[in-house]
């Protein structure tokens, strides 16, 4: 009788255990997959930030080699032929010290594979940007809010009356903001028209945009910082900053 009531006190083999087996490889696999995503996660918020600012760098640098070699051995740069400092390492240098983000070489074109150098470039289309020495225009500029340098992640901190400055080889061009757009779509080209209504203005004048994603680690739609040239200054020998720099 004893051995008999052990034999029926035994739980049968099946279901319990198949069960058990199916809910712990679903568990492994869950926690293999959050693992794969926070490894992506860190790749394109993190690694990709590290990559890019390392390539930018590395241009910045040929770019600011390049000038030095063309300027005068101690004198101040010579003026530059409208442009010719347009060129495929880069046109200049963007501070927007409310970004707090230094400085950001400015190349042709906003497509991934400029954007993803840790730059900002400048739309080549569907509108032409001007290029700031030109007499009226819009500098329309682009570039990555988060991942690959994220050169406009704080963009939201730049208010109406902040500055900034463009730095080429012989001028800096210094703007003053005056009008944002938080939110529009990303084919609202409007934005960097020429004249960009959408900032208040109907006059042609010698303008600044600055564009980038939002919300931040979206790309659904597009934030919008506006500002106008209100002087420039000569580049001296010791490319002494403007006073919004210092």
């Amino acid at each position: 009788m004893s051995r008999a009531r052990r034999r029926r006190s035994t739980p049968p083999p099946g279901g319990r255990s198949v069960l058990a087996g199916v809910l712990s490889l679903l568990g492994e696999l869950l926690i293999t997959l959050g693992l794969v995503l926070g490894l992506f996660v860190a790749y394109s918020l993190w690694w990709t930030n590290v990559l890019a600012d390392r390539q930018a760098s590395a241009r910045a640098d040929e770019v600011r080699r390049q000038w030095q070699r063309q300027q005068p051995p101690g004198g101040a740069p010579r003026q530059a032929e409208p442009g010719a400092l347009d060129t495929q390492d880069g046109i200049g240098f963007l501070h927007v010290p409310a970004m707090d983000n230094g400085e950001v070489l400015v190349k042709p074109g906003t497509s991934p594979e400029v954007l993803n150098d840790g730059v900002a470039g400048y739309y080549t289309e569907p509108v032409k940007a001007a290029l700031p020495w030109e007499e009226k225009g819009n500098f329309t500029l682009a570039a990555h809010r988060d991942g690959h340098g994220a050169k406009f992640h704080d963009i939201d901190k730049v208010k109406n009356g902040d500055a900034v400055v463009f730095e080429t080889r012989d001028t800096w061009y210094v703007y003053k903001v005056f009008a944002e757009l938080r939110q529009t779509s990303k084919y609202d080209v409007d934005v960097i028209n020429p004249v960009p209504k959408e900032s208040g203005r109907t006059a042609p004048g010698r303008y600044i945009t600055l564009t980038t994603c939002t919300p931040v680690y979206t790309s659904k739609y597009r934030y919008v910082v506006w500002g106008e040239l209100v002087r420039t200054e000569k580049v001296d020998a010791r490319r002494t900053p403007p006073a919004e720099l210092r």
